[in-house]
């Protein structure tokens, strides 16, 4: 790339530089980098042109609160669930039960009689997407609830049959199932009074040939006290 400029003397007179001066792609003219070269540095490179970070972060937002899922996307989901024959354009009033229970949108406030109300309110076993909202939007202002949490709570429930479990419940849950205070029958006599197990003893009938009833509790004491 060559450059053509125009040149000052000192009695103010100007007059073209008609010498071609090279320079590279970057943008840093070739006299530049012979200079920079002679004093033993590099020149600088032009500045790369970055994105304002507040730009960033409000898409890194909204990335994060985009639903993975829409509502329609789980309407042809739940309007499957149990029917395979279904192309997912109908649902019908037990497959719309189900989506609410997962949903926890059937709760104190919302119950299966109030969605069977408003659902046979259409004389007919299945709904499409634009009845159901509708159907969605009557059962909202009857029960004083806002329309767009449940639909968010519809659309965030995840796919069919799948029960979202916090991790607090769970290791409620996995707390009490390992509690060995708790066992009964054969599975208590599996672990000492400390809960740890007791191995092949906890679960065989092991004979004891030392000569003592069982559950005696001075066993070897004998030697020692007399």
């Amino acid at each position: 790339m060559y450059s053509h400029s125009h040149i000052m003397d000192g009695n103010g007179n100007g007059h073209d530089d008609c010498g071609l001066r090279t320079v590279a792609p970057n943008g840093i003219s070739r006299a530049s980098m012979s200079e920079a070269a002679a004093n033993g540095s590099s020149p600088s490179p032009a500045p790369a042109t970055e994105a304002p970070v507040a730009e960033l972060a409000q898409l890194a937002l909204e990335e994060e609160a985009a639903p993975k899922v829409s509502f329609s996307d789980q309407f042809k989901a739940f309007s499957k669930f149990g029917d395979t024959k279904s192309d997912g354009k109908l649902i019908t009033l037990s497959q719309s039960d189900k989506w609410m229970k997962q949903a926890k949108v059937i709760d104190k406030k919302i119950t299966t009689t109030d969605t069977g109300i408003h659902f046979k309110k259409f004389k007919a076993l299945k709904i499409s997407l634009t009845d159901y909202n509708k159907f969605l939007d009557d059962l909202a202002k009857t029960r004083k609830v806002e329309l767009s949490e449940i639909k968010q709570k519809l659309a965030s429930c995840g796919a069919p049959g799948v029960a979202q479990v916090s991790a607090g419940k769970a290791a409620a849950a996995v707390d009490r199932l390992t509690d060995t205070s708790k066992y009964t029958g054969s599975h208590k006599e599996r672990f000492d009074a400390t809960g740890k197990g007791k191995g092949i003893a906890g679960r065989r009938n092991v004979v004891d040939g030392s000569g003592y009833v069982s559950g005696y509790q001075h066993k070897d004491t004998y030697d020692g006290a007399h």
